[in-house]
């Protein structure tokens, strides 16, 4: 690797990114007063009982055996060690999120360093002044990448959920990793092999480490192939032998945990099945996601915390999923021409694959929190264009080069703005559904909000959402309606509101006559003063006692 033509570049990208990382914390500070959510939240941290010591039971149990199907040992041990030191209180899970956030901001910082160095521009780095400003320039490009990565609204579902530990714990080892290979590679082309062996295992083990944090980064040693071969450069004729022979052991480990992963998640069966969910309806899911993800990164408006997806599909999916594909063929046609805009498109998709509707498991059309670790590449590029435009400008008008300054703080400051603002959409599980409620209107967000205002005793406000949520015309649980009277019937009742909650359980009952539908029209007619009509109900409901719960089937219901 050719010298640094930037004095002192190792020392301008660890002030950078210690600078990214204490501004970014900064940014999220104002997490800390959120508290936990209702989804996922109570799994967790507030019911689960795994996190509750850290004995060396502890310790062999999070490594031997799975906990909510899932095998994240480095996600529990983080959760227990806060639970030990802040037990629920959720300041202390929140803190941790933060700075950890912030030190994956730093990283991003000097990863951008290797890449650009990995590409010989560094002594290109937009001069912000003329005459002895590359340092200053350098300075200003690392800057630039860092926040726009760390404070971008994108990132606040990762940082600000509780649950999404799992989230920046493995980004930490992901892009560790990612570091240490970017090391590793100059050195063995350097021939230094004393210490090349030491990065090698380092880049190997913290990838097996990121795994144990949140399985989704089994695809990374398909992006270290991408980075050999931009910018990189390490795929030649004479050299892809040796470059894949050093991946073998990458993929092995990707091969394991993605069969472990697949095991317990279809054991469970949280993966959709093709009888439910076409692979026609896949594939435009997929796409639409795609499309998103990127609108989200350039226009991040109208940002929600649970997107479903709708039923039936709007033909719009199929349009974005068309311009999509042709984007990314035209891209890949042109990839010995767009080595650069290849390599970032396929580091994005590669990262975002396996969380796209292909191995669906669960009724997200797709998450902001899923951009964690693919917004990487997409940032340094941004931030390496904006250094060619300004070095462009460098010898034209001087207002130019103000104009695209004021623009890009413009933008950072709008970045920070919106970010806050989301940040205080995960203040409380009421904040969150409200937000999502507002932007989209489903089924579903209505009757998640309803089942929080009846645990709030807030029941004439869960009848409401009840009803908004039967009434709506996208529901996608209209074959199970009867659950929804069901539910609006039990928000009545609790409201002493009891000759209406007799309708709702009637009609349900009507749809569905699961006995605990009849127990609990029963109770509504003994409140109301139809003593003899509710035996009746008692009777049928042949001493029922279970709670109301959600039943999507006969047979699911007879097996509970």
């Amino acid at each position: 690797m050719k010298g640094m033509p930037v004095k002192n570049g190792h020392n301008i990208a660890i002030k950078v990114a210690v600078m990214s990382g204490v501004i970014s914390l900064l940014v999220y500070l104002r997490a800390l007063s959120c508290g936990f959510e209702n989804i996922d939240d109570p799994l967790y941290v507030l019911d689960n009982p795994a996190i509750r010591s850290l004995d060396w039971g502890f310790f062999t149990s999070v490594f031997t055996h799975t906990y909510i199907n899932w095998w994240m040992p480095l996600t529990w041990i983080s959760l227990a060690v806060d639970y030990h030191f802040w037990e629920l209180n959720p300041f202390g899970y929140h803190l941790t999120n933060i700075v950890l956030h912030a030190v994956n901001t730093g990283l991003i910082v000097l990863i951008a360093d290797r890449i650009i160095k990995g590409k010989g521009d560094e002594a290109k780095a937009h001069p912000m002044i003329k005459g002895g400003g590359e340092r200053l320039g350098y300075f200003a490009t690392l800057l630039l990448v860092g926040l726009l990565w760390g404070i971008h609204p994108l990132r606040v579902e990762s940082v600000a959920w509780v649950t999404e530990r799992k989230d920046v714990l493995n980004g930490l080892f992901s892009m560790a990793s990612v570091l240490c290979y970017l090391r590793y590679v100059p050195l063995k082309e350097s021939g230094r092999a004393a210490i090349l062996s030491r990065y090698y295992f380092l880049t190997l083990g913290l990838f097996i480490l990121s795994l144990m944090a949140k399985s989704v980064t089994v695809v990374i040693p398909v992006v270290l192939l991408v980075l050999d071969w931009y910018p990189l450069r390490r795929l030649n004729k004479g050299n892809y032998r040796s470059v894949l022979k050093e991946k073998i052991p990458f993929f092995v480990v990707s091969a394991v945990m993605s069969v472990v992963t697949i095991f317990f998640i279809a054991d469970a069966r949280y993966l959709v099945t093709n009888d439910v969910f076409p692979f026609d309806q896949r594939l435009v899911v997929s796409g639409n996601a795609l499309f998103e993800y990127c609108r989200l990164l350039l226009y991040p408006l109208g940002m929600v915390p649970y997107y479903l997806i709708p039923d039936p599909i709007p033909w719009a999916y199929s349009v974005k999923t068309i311009v999509v594909a042709v984007l990314m063929v035209l891209c890949l046609y042109k990839a010995r021409m767009w080595r650069g805009r290849c390599a970032v498109l396929l580091c994005f998709v590669i990262l975002l694959l396996p969380v796209l509707a292909f191995f669906q498991n669960g009724d997200q059309a797709f998450a902001t929190r899923f951009t964690y670790l693919p917004s990487v590449a997409p940032c340094i590029a941004v931030a390496s264009c904006y250094a060619a435009l300004f070095r462009r400008l460098a010898d034209e008008s001087r207002l130019l080069r103000v104009a695209l300054q004021g623009l890009v703080v413009f933008l950072l400051l709008f970045y920070a703005g919106l970010t806050q603002k989301l940040i205080s959409v995960w203040d409380n599980p009421e904040t969150m559904w409200n937000r999502v409620v507002e932007i989209e209107p489903s089924a579903i967000a209505f009757k998640e909000r309803a089942l929080l205002f009846v645990e709030m005793k807030k029941y004439n406000a869960a009848v409401d959402d009840y009803t908004a949520a039967i009434g709506n015309p996208m529901n996608v649980w209209h074959p199970y309606i009867y659950n929804l009277y069901a539910f609006r019937g039990a928000a009545l009742s609790l409201a002493g509101r009891y000759d209406e909650a007799v309708k709702d359980f009637s009609t349900a009952i009507g749809m569905f006559p699961h006995p605990v539908y009849y127990r609990l029209r029963g109770v509504a007619l003994k409140k109301s003063g139809k003593a003899g009509e509710a035996e009746n109900d008692f009777s049928k409901a042949g001493g029922e006692v279970a709670p109301l719960t959600w039943y999507w089937s006969k047979i699911e219901s007879q097996n509970k």
